[in-house]
């Protein structure tokens, strides 16, 4: 699988894991010259998410990935896992 903004694949892995309908990566598969930091927080059922901004191409898309680096006991699957939002396309 292949998150791409921008024209860039920021993120690329065959091993995801789909949590209502997102797939998260290993963290490692993030391309981290792509991210800026973000202090965007949501909390809900999985813990609280953490955002991180990708800067591709001179162009901004704020609070774009998310990861959960204490989830709930119901998301242990995600721990050490990113997903994308926000026009970042996931494609095989």
């Amino acid at each position: 699988m292949k998150a791409i903004w921008n024209g860039v694949a920021v993120a690329d892995s065959d091993d995801t894991v789909v949590v209502e309908g997102n797939h998260y990566f290993p963290a490692a598969a993030l391309k981290r010259e792509y991210t800026t930091f973000s202090n965007h927080r949501t909390s809900g059922a999985k813990g609280q998410a953490h955002y991180l901004s990708l800067f591709v191409n001179g162009e901004m898309n704020p609070d774009a990935v998310w990861f959960y680096p204490e989830p709930s006991d119901a998301a242990k699957d995600i721990v050490g896992r990113v997903a994308f939002g926000k026009g970042v396309q996931v494609t095989e």
